[in-house]
């Protein structure tokens, strides 16, 4: 029964479409899943792929199928989920298979399990793009020990997604590097997404534009430099008639987002790591506070619709899309910025321009300016994105679009939390001396912290109180 040259546990959505992926690619692989219905369900369903299929009903059967050394690929919710399934298989395994965790875990699971796992083989991957990017090609980001993602590369390189032929499947580095990579990618996917939303308010309700006024927008600025995967959609979603009631799907939706917590992950470590991403946390703050929808009708009443229509050619969907591109910039410069905190950090030696490599297809957040940002990160890995010399040029070019949409958004209510942030932060970035010489003298003032004097000398104090 030994033939498989991988086995798969979990056919929830991912799962069943990675196992698919792997099957086409000309691999044999032995799935299983905790209820036999769905393990029965899904060969039944594989079509000509079943022959190189072999469902398992149980556990040991499972194990027995897959040729040693073995490779498993665990597709499991994460958390307790994914420790439980490590404690059942590790006693019908031998000292060189590899268990390798393919779901959304956090990191710091991750190192854990790495480092309990000792000499065992363990991976961690992050796996993004949904569930046709785990069908047709996903992007995938490698953690653990290099021998071990060696031993497997070949498999995961052939189901990743390829940009001109290249495979988005690498190896960032030891423990749970590929997992964090993930995380940030999923937190730039939280900011990219919001501001894509920020500015359809501000064409519906600034601009008074239809929704196909607002798609054709979209798929005009999917030929420019705004191309990318999350553009794409827009414009199908902005274009879509709900079947039931002949009006846009858009105005059917709910608007309360969703989230399964990577992106706050994302802002969590920041926060440890010192690393400033506010684009990503205004992100994250955005979609909680979309779920307060009572509060927000509560204070529509009390206080008045906030949104104005912006007067005539005030803002403009070219000025828009300019805004949109210094946002986006901004906010690469951040994950990127909070990547390269982390290697530095974990002793990790991340490969940045292999990152924005791995992200130019099959992922979520995959468009063409990340070939640039790879080019400009293989050039000086060390400096900010936003002052690579291309970039640099674009920002020059676009953050005075950038600066006149959120101010006037200001002037007339309507909410850009995330554009907001990123002219802060690239304010701020371009300031040499700013004001947290105030701060630090208020906290001498009241904790007698110390501070620096800009003419020499540490942990100096204020005569507060001459």
């Amino acid at each position: 029964m030994s033939n498989a040259e991988i086995g798969l546990i979990g056919l929830g959505t991912m799962g069943a479409a990675l196992a698919l992926n792997i099957a086409d690619n000309g691999f044999d692989i032995a799935v299983w899943n905790r209820t036999e219905a769905t393990t029965q369900r899904f060969v039944a369903e594989a079509g000509a792929l079943c022959e190189r299929i072999t469902g398992t009903q149980t556990l040991e059967e499972f194990v027995a199928s897959i040729a040693p050394p073995r490779a498993i690929i665990l597709m499991v919710p994460a958390g307790k989920v994914v420790d439980d399934q490590i404690a059942a298989l590790r006693p019908l395994l031998g000292p060189d298979d590899l268990i390798i965790d393919a779901g959304n875990a956090n990191f710091r699971d991750t190192n854990r399990r790495a480092q309990e796992a000792g000499e065992l083989p363990f991976l961690g991957i992050g796996v993004s793009g949904g569930e046709e990017g785990a069908r047709f090609g996903p992007s995938i980001m490698g953690g653990g020990n290099r021998t071990h993602w060696d031993r497997v590369a070949h498999i995961l390189k052939a189901i990743s997604a390829k940009y001109k032929g290249e495979p988005c499947a690498t190896w960032m580095g030891q423990e749970g590097a590929g997992h964090f990579v993930k995380a940030v990618h999923n937190g730039i996917e939280y900011a990219d997404m919001q501001m894509i939303a920020e500015s359809y308010g501000i064409m519906r309700d600034g601009l008074g534009l239809d929704h196909g006024a607002i798609a054709e927008t979209y798929a005009e600025w999917d030929k420019g430099p705004l191309r990318s995967y999350l553009i794409e959609i827009s414009g199908k979603v902005a274009a879509t008639t709900d079947p039931q009631t002949g009006q846009p799907m858009l105005d059917v939706i709910v608007d309360a987002a969703g989230q399964k917590g990577t992106g706050r992950w994302t802002a969590i470590e920041a926060q440890h790591l010192a690393a400033p991403i506010p684009t990503i946390e205004a992100a994250i703050v955005a979609r909680n506070l979309s779920s307060q929808r009572d509060a927000r009708t509560a204070g529509e009443a009390l206080f008045g619709a906030a949104p104005r229509r912006l007067p005539h050619d005030i803002v403009t969907v070219s000025t828009l899309s300019k805004a949109l591109i210094a946002g986006k910039i901004l906010c690469y410069a951040q994950g990127f910025d909070m990547i390269a905190k982390a290697s530095d950090e974990f002793g990790w030696a991340l490969p940045l321009p292999a990152i924005a490599e791995v992200w130019r297809a099959g992922c979520i957040i995959r468009s063409d300016m990340l070939d640039d940002m790879a080019d400009a990160l293989r050039d000086d890995p060390n400096r900010n994105l936003m002052m690579a010399p291309n970039f640099a040029k674009i920002l020059s070019n676009t953050h005075g679009a950038l600066r006149h949409v959120v101010a006037q958004s200001a002037m007339h209510g309507l909410a850009t939390p995330a554009l907001s942030s990123g002219l802060a932060y690239f304010d701020a970035m371009r300031t040499a001396r700013g004001t947290a010489n105030m701060i630090q003298g208020q906290r001498d003032f009241f904790g007698a912290h110390g501070f620096a004097r800009i003419d020499g000398g540490t942990d100096q104090h204020g005569p507060w109180g001459a």
